[in-house]
């Protein structure tokens, strides 16, 4: 991962690159909770949803797995993603179950919400909850 550093702040990824962080249950295959474990195993990703990520990693992009399953289905969660083929560079577990995500973060953050169908993005202007300044 190429990154900028400043003295004494945080790291910073190189102009253009994204931070993808992306959910699984619900997002890249069927939404299997974490008490059907068994699930997590046969279900098969959204096609357009693997297709795009590829990309976006062979494009040079960062890509997280950031899911509300736990750290005892983190294995079952990288056999089923590299079974797919699914580029990617990390995963991360426990993720808050539940939804209705507020993030504060001292980086930009942006937030796409999955509605079905993974796709290039683009741009949109929408209303947005921020800190009085």
């Amino acid at each position: 991962m190429e990154l900028e550093y400043i003295e004494h702040i945080s790291p910073i990824l190189k102009d253009g690159t994204k931070n993808y962080l992306i959910d699984i249950d619900g997002t890249i295959t069927d939404d299997v909770p974490n008490e059907e474990p068994e699930r997590m195993v046969t279900c098969e990703p959204y096609p357009d949803a693997l297709a795009t990520i590829n990309k976006w990693y062979d494009e040079g992009h960062q890509i997280c797995f950031f899911t509300s399953r736990t750290e005892n289905l983190k294995q079952i969660t990288i056999d089923w993603l590299d079974k797919h083929g699914f580029k990617y560079h990390s995963v991360l577990c426990g993720k808050p179950r539940g939804g209705n995500y507020h993030w504060i973060d001292n980086h930009l953050v942006r937030a796409t919400r999955y509605k079905g169908k993974f796709t290039d993005l683009v741009e949109k202007q929408v209303t947005i909850e921020v800190f009085k300044d």
